[in-house]
């Protein structure tokens, strides 16, 4: 139930763990209306162009793995006039064909697991300085 307001971020992992560890990085970085997906064919029936303006994809699913989930995507976005959402892959492969094979297939950006808050933090362009917790005030004494 979309209001067409709100936007949405969407973490795609098949992987329990992974997924959880992702739900509670964003949460602890204030991110809010995150969607859940288990695989691309999840994703894709899932995805509104511009009410998801962030796609946290793994790479590497059954069903519909995240290179032909982001095409799909990319295909549904060139059919309207919204912008398109930064789709970021989350993956073990950090070498430069597996770089090349993101961008070929449309994604945006990638961060390599096992994922910190650092690097979601970066993705939502939040500064490190922000990701802190405040200090507690000296004590007197």
């Amino acid at each position: 139930n979309y209001d067409g307001k709100t936007k949405h971020r969407t973490t795609v992992e098949d992987n329990a763990f992974n997924q959880k560890l992702m739900l509670k990085i964003l949460d602890k970085l204030g991110a809010k209306n995150i969607d859940c997906a288990l695989n691309g064919v999840e994703a894709l029936a899932s995805y509104q162009p511009n009410v998801h303006t962030l796609v946290l994809m793994d790479c590497q699913m059954p069903v519909m793995d995240g290179y032909e989930a982001t095409r799909a995507i990319r295909r549904r976005e060139a059919e309207t006039a919204e912008p398109p959402a930064k789709i970021v892959a989350m993956t073990a492969n950090n070498s430069e064909e597996d770089k090349e094979r993101c961008l070929a297939a449309g994604i945006d950006d990638y961060v390599s697991k096992p994922i910190k808050k650092e690097q979601i933090a970066r993705i939502l362009g939040i500064k490190p300085s922000e990701t802190q917790l405040p200090s507690a005030p000296p004590s007197e004494g």
